[in-house]
């Protein structure tokens, strides 16, 4: 990993509503390290605060392993990074209009960096 991690969505999965799975959340990464960013990662966390006893588990690459995987976001271009840098973006995600199952997800990325400029860079993807 090239920079910190950041969350973009934090869902109650007592009261959420398919509504709330339509989000646009803005994001800023700074690069921990001097190296090229390939892709994004995506992975969530999942905690269960009202038990008796709490408990929880993550999909981080960090983390111990379960079956659920990180969902990653390729660039077509990477993105050199020094230590330092700071990447902003927003990420937007919508059911696809044709397939209800399908995502669209769209990042827009914002980075002036020592060796690149990239200013609202838009790539679009679909999660099925």
């Amino acid at each position: 990993m090239v920079t910190n991690a950041t969350p973009i969505l934090n869902i109650d999965l007592q009261s959420c509503t398919e509504k709330d799975l339509s989000f646009t959340s803005d994001f800023r990464l700074h690069a921990t390290r001097r190296d090229n960013v390939h892709a994004f990662v995506a992975y969530f966390e999942c905690g269960f605060t009202r038990l008796l006893q709490p408990l929880g588990f993550s999909t981080s690459p960090f983390a111990k392993y379960t079956h659920w995987k990180q969902t990653i976001f390729y660039l077509k271009d990477p993105i050199h990074m020094h230590e330092g840098e700071e990447l902003t973006g927003r990420i937007i995600c919508r059911p696809n209009p044709h397939n209800g199952r399908d995502l669209d997800i769209t990042l827009i990325i914002n980075f002036d960096g020592k060796h690149l400029k990239l200013v609202d860079k838009r790539i679009e993807y679909r999660l099925r």
